[in-house]
């Protein structure tokens, strides 16, 4: 018995041996394959702890963009964690206007943004020029022009609108730097201010009042070459841009006007671009402008106006940023105009609308890349195409308080495009199918920028008036309506 024990652990011992030898050998054999599948598993592990340490938090707005449910004006969010137009919830709107995606608006917004300038200019003679650019829509215009406002047009039809919606011909202004024949006789025929913006143009206006038979009042577009420190493509004023005359060449248009009788030189514009964030700029500009003037009135030129543009910017990343107001612009530039007994002429478009809108969408639902997560809304670049094209910021909000996880989204649309974004990297809650989101200040560049890519036609506008009343003031265009063009073809 001892001598097979003896013997067991004679022969155990070297298997024993064997197997550890085995394993010690295999360790040294194979470091490179466990050493990568080590490292990968370290890196998932700190992963998961950076994740746990930068998870994001969401993204809020300031302080004067929250407040008592019910009590703003504008879109702002209610303390009670759900967003609002003026008086009413626009979860309740979006029930209400069984629509989606659509447009909203604060009319009390829009009159205190005309009112802000019209406060501005007291003292002045001037006239408001609303951008009709900006946002097309009839009954907004209408509202403009019963406030007071006149109106700056970029095309014959933006003409023809403007005279529906009521407005004075002779108190609104033809820009644009490839006007047609066709429009400027229009023009001319009702007395509206022509900018002349190069030799070409100067010639269609006096073609279009030989005509016509009528005197075409003009005003010259300068370009000061003053640079507004804006996005490029919303920079107007700079010397290499499309839009406006030479200054050296300037002499040369002098001298064309004055030897045509049926032309009258009756001021001079400049415009710099759009989203400008400091007043001081425009006084750069008027400065210019005003050597200008008094160069061209030493020829006998009897110039009544100073159209100095449009282009004050808005907080759009609703920070709580501190920018130029209506009165900070005209307060820059008073003096200069007033010494000369001009006419100052602006052109808002943005700061009178954009801040009055959100557009509305609803979440079709949420999924992920695994890189990336993404919520799905069912409206797009098509409705709104400003981020895309711009690569533009506007602040994005759920339309109602979430409890859930806070992630880092993409806010996409169904365009097959890769480009249909209306917002990146935004930190928001992780909404549910159905759930309502909002693009923040989109009244200005968003529907009248629309198109009908992959056939998504134009959604339908309302607006929140007298505080607690929904009206709508557009239809959305239909199938119906698309397929009315091809009737009788």
């Amino acid at each position: 018995m001892q001598r097979a024990a003896a013997t067991s652990a004679v022969t155990c011992a070297p298997a024993q041996t064997r197997r550890a030898t085995h394993l010690s050998s295999a360790a040294q054999r194979t470091p490179a394959l466990a050493a990568p599948a080590a490292r990968r598993q370290a890196r998932r592990a700190l992963a998961v702890r950076v994740a746990a340490v930068a998870a994001p938090e969401k993204t809020t707005m300031a302080p004067q963009y929250v407040t008592e449910p019910g009590q703003g004006v504008g879109i702002y969010q209610g303390s009670d964690g759900y967003m609002y137009c003026d008086g009413l919830r626009i979860d309740d709107i979006r029930a209400q206007a069984d629509a989606s995606p659509f447009y909203l608006y604060s009319k009390e917004r829009i009159r205190q943004n005309y009112q802000a300038y019209a406060d501005a200019l007291q003292g002045l003679d001037s006239i408001i020029g609303y951008a009709v650019k900006a946002n097309n829509n009839l009954k907004i215009m209408q509202y403009l022009r019963e406030l007071g406002s006149g109106c700056v047009l970029v095309s014959g039809n933006e003409l023809r609108l403007a005279m529906a919606a009521g407005f004075d011909p002779t108190r609104t202004i033809f820009n644009g730097n490839g006007k047609l024949p066709r429009e400027l006789e229009l023009a001319v025929e009702n007395g509206v201010l022509i900018n002349v913006d190069s030799e070409f143009d100067l010639a269609n206006i006096q073609a279009a009042a030989a005509k016509v038979g009528k005197k075409a009042r003009v005003l010259i577009r300068i370009n000061p070459d003053v640079d507004p420190q804006v996005h490029p493509y919303v920079s107007t004023g700079l010397a290499g841009s499309k839009f406006g005359i030479r200054n050296t060449h300037l002499q040369w248009f002098l001298d064309q006007i004055k030897a045509d009788s049926n032309l009258e030189l009756v001021g001079a514009h400049c415009h710099l671009g759009s989203t400008i964030t400091k007043v001081n700029i425009f006084r750069d500009a008027t400065v210019l402008m005003v050597d200008f003037i008094k160069q061209i009135r030493e020829q006998g030129f009897d110039l009544k106006f100073l159209n100095i543009g449009g282009g004050l910017g808005i907080d759009y990343a609703k920070k709580g940023e501190v920018l130029p107001t209506p009165k900070d612009l005209i307060d820059t530039v008073r003096d200069l105009v007033s010494s000369l007994g001009l006419t100052l002429i602006i052109e808002p478009g943005r700061s009178m609308v954009a801040n009055s809108c959100a557009f509305v969408n609803t979440v079709t639902g949420v999924k992920s890349s695994g890189r990336k997560h993404f919520i799905v809304v069912d409206g797009s670049m098509a409705e709104l195409i400003r981020p895309s094209l711009y690569d533009a910021y506007q602040h994005i909000e759920l339309t109602a308080p979430h409890d859930s996880e806070v992630q880092t989204f993409d806010v996409v649309g169904p365009v097959c495009e890769s480009a249909d974004f209306l917002g990146k990297d935004r930190a928001l809650a992780t909404p549910a199918g159905g759930d309502g989101l909002i693009v923040m200040d989109a009244g200005a560049y968003c529907m009248s920028m629309a198109s009908t890519y992959n056939m998504k036609l134009n959604p339908p506008e309302w607006w929140v008036a007298e505080g607690s009343q929904l009206q709508q003031i557009r239809k959305g265009v239909t199938l119906e309506d698309w397929m009315r063009v091809y009737e009788g073809l």
